[in-house]
């Protein structure tokens, strides 16, 4: 037994220290073994540049002539003759069309008739009756006068006789008499030249004037039914309807010609509320037509200071000129109105943009460690692919335009980009 148990003891110092070996190999073997690496995550990127961009807001409209002018007979008669064909030019003032007349220019000459004499009635009245009448009254007056004096003079010379007793008082009496009939006769006298110069004048004026008032407003409708048998342009431009021919009546409140100022056309828009709040008359726009290749300038004329209420939009003009005749009325055209313009703004592609729980705006940003760093800005006037940054980032700043959704912020990235200046994973 004793010898077994020295046996036991000698194998457990030969193994042990064996096996303290092999593990010590083991862990020094697993301790060289290299470090898992870190991800890094591939993008695109692109610089934060500094360049001019514009607002922009865009919009279907429809054209519009300058002006336009529905002419609708005022009488109804059957049109004599045409002097104009569509697409003739007229200008304005110019003869287009005479209707049937000639019972309204009979009645014209009837009514001018009539006028004519109440004016010979009226110069008669003004130049011949009343300057008598007023000339006999004013040479009444004047021996009523005359002859107050004289009666004065013997009354009071009859006075002075009586006080010297040279006459008898019945004398006297008697002058007296005579004095007082002679003022009573010049009273009348003035009484009637005032009368007639006040009412009698006014009322003969007025009742001449009357007539020839009267006599003048027949002739003047009469001239003017007659005149609406002639149709005349009250605008320069082009025909643009003629439906009727020679001989035929218009229907009631229908146009017999249309005339169209179409040297400058006014494209007519709806826009949102929050777009036209940024559009003042004077603004920059242009004007895309089917057919014709290149833009049009225009100028905004008019912003609605009212809002649809059935659309709730706004209606806005752009005004252009149209030399060529190129842009037809009833057109539905493209607008391009330039709202707002930056000359230095910070610009990056809008697909760099992430919305934040908040509802702003961030993008990942390209530090110098490469690695890609979540970082808020404030965005403003967004131009087709592009946007401006008014706050968070400068121009030379890096940033992922594609591979951002979902980044973890601080993750390492390896970038690819299409400028010519830049490397892959060159530093920014």
């Amino acid at each position: 037994m004793t010898k077994h148990k020295r046996l036991k003891r000698s194998l457990k110092r030969t193994i042990v220290p064996l096996i303290s070996g092999t593990a010590a190999i083991v862990l020094t073997a697993c301790s060289h073994e290299p470090a898992e690496k870190e991800p890094v995550v591939a993008v695109q990127t692109a610089l934060a540049v500094q360049k001019p961009i514009e607002q922009v807001v865009s919009t279907e409209a429809v054209l519009f002539p300058l002006k336009q002018a529905a002419l609708t007979p005022k009488v109804s008669a059957p049109v004599r003759q045409f002097f104009v064909q569509r697409g003739g030019k007229v200008h304005a003032g110019q003869l287009l069309a005479v209707l049937e007349n000639r019972d309204l220019a009979a009645a014209t000459v009837e009514n001018r008739g009539a006028y004519e004499q109440a004016q010979a009635a009226y110069e008669s009245a003004t130049k011949a009756t009343l300057p008598e009448e007023w000339q006999k009254a004013e040479l009444d007056v004047q021996a009523a006068k005359d002859t107050l004096d004289a009666q004065q003079k013997i009354y009071e010379s009859r006075k002075n006789l009586l006080a010297q007793g040279a006459i008898a008082r019945k004398d006297v009496d008697a002058a007296e008499v005579a004095y007082v009939q002679a003022r009573n006769a010049y009273e009348i006298a003035q009484k009637h030249q005032t009368a007639l110069q006040s009412v009698g004048k006014q009322q003969e004026l007025k009742s001449a004037a009357g007539q020839l008032t009267s006599a003048k407003g027949k002739y003047m409708g009469s001239e003017a039914q007659f005149g609406y048998t002639e149709i005349r342009s009250p605008i320069s431009g082009v025909i643009t309807d003629r439906p009727l021919y020679a001989g035929e009546m218009a229907p009631a409140g229908t146009p017999l010609i249309t005339v169209m100022d179409t040297s400058q056309v006014v494209a007519r828009a709806h826009v949102p509320e929050e777009q036209a709040a940024l559009l003042k008359p004077g603004d920059h726009a242009s004007i895309t037509a089917p057919g014709i290749s290149e833009q049009i300038p225009g100028t905004v004329t008019i912003v609605s200071p009212a809002t649809d209420p059935n659309s709730t939009t706004v209606e806005i003009w752009v005004q252009a000129a149209n030399p060529a005749q190129q842009l037809r009325p009833g057109t539905t055209v493209q607008l391009s109105i330039v709202a707002q313009r930056v000359a230095d703004a910070t610009v990056i592609p809008a697909s760099a943009l992430l919305k934040l729980a908040n509802g702003g705006d961030s993008v990942m940003r390209v530090g110098p460690d490469q690695r890609a760093h979540q970082q808020e800005v404030q965005a403003a006037i967004r131009q087709g692919n592009e946007v401006q940054i008014v706050s968070g980032l400068k121009a030379g700043d890096r940033v992922v335009t594609n591979g951002a959704y979902g980044l973890p912020d601080n993750t390492k990235v390896q970038w690819n980009t299409t400028a010519a200046t830049e490397s892959k994973g060159a530093e920014p």
